[in-house]
């Protein structure tokens, strides 16, 4: 957990910069009461900052926390999450089949590794010529792996960078692959991996909006079972798009 600063460590000029939280903003992007975050905060499981006697609350630690606590999240927090975006790159009723394009799913994805999954997921975004430095992308997602896997115990991983990478792309991507066996990943339990989102983004509130979004899916029943029968890209290009819409404005 990260350890909670005094006021001394942040000037004026930085919390005003960063666009510092309050606790009733982040409250409200949470969707939970402020006397609940509060206490989640008081007992450290929330990263934040006592400043001037007022809690407030870095947009990038959050960013990793919230990231990393969306895989406990039911559907309808995630929906909370998804909404409190704002502005965002691609169609916000379908912030994954928008930056998702029929090029940029494989199946199958031919890859024996874990980084090997990655090299070719990145060769596969860079199809829509919108990688611009696909090294540090690639750098980018191994590190954030080596800080805690990203792989789910249900066969399912979503590589991403930890943080937005505006400069190392032209637009946001999300790229998608499919190994016809399991790969050692990281998953809980040891389990294996075959299904693969890799999300890139330009910036943090896109990012969010495309990791509840996947969330959601991946709770929808079905979905799971159906990525694994789809024996095409063009078939399983489809079905995400179509979980996609089924999810938009819910």
């Amino acid at each position: 957990m990260l350890e909670i600063a005094s006021f001394s460590d942040f000037s004026i000029e930085t919390i005003v910069a960063h666009g510092f939280l309050t606790i009733s903003e982040l409250a409200a992007q949470l969707g939970r009461d402020r006397r609940e975050v509060e206490k989640q905060v008081s007992r450290g499981r929330i990263p934040g900052h006592k400043i001037d006697g007022e809690w407030r609350f870095h947009p990038t630690e959050i960013t990793h926390w919230l990231e990393q606590e969306l895989r406990g999240f039911n559907s309808e927090e995630l929906v909370v999450v998804e909404n409190s975006q704002g502005d965002t790159e691609g169609d916000a009723e379908i912030p994954v089949s928008s930056l998702l394009k029929l090029e940029t799913v494989e199946v199958p994805l031919e890859a024996r590794t874990k980084r090997s999954v990655f090299e070719t997921l990145l060769e596969v975004a860079g199809r829509t010529w919108q990688i611009w430095e696909p090294a540090q992308i690639l750098q980018a997602v191994l590190e954030r792996e080596s800080v805690y896997s990203t792989a789910f115990e249900n066969g399912v991983a979503i590589p991403h960078p930890r943080n937005a990478m505006p400069q190392a792309l032209g637009e946001s991507v999300v790229a998608f692959g499919r190994t016809f066996s399991g790969i050692p990943c990281g998953a809980p339990n040891r389990g294996l991996t075959d299904i693969f989102f890799l999300v890139v983004c330009r910036d943090s509130r896109t990012h969010l909006r495309v990791l509840a979004r996947l969330g959601r899916m991946l709770h929808h029943p079905g979905f799971i079972e159906s990525l694994r029968e789809a024996d095409t890209s063009a078939a399983t290009y489809e079905l995400i798009c179509a979980a996609d819409r089924e999810l938009a404005g819910g």
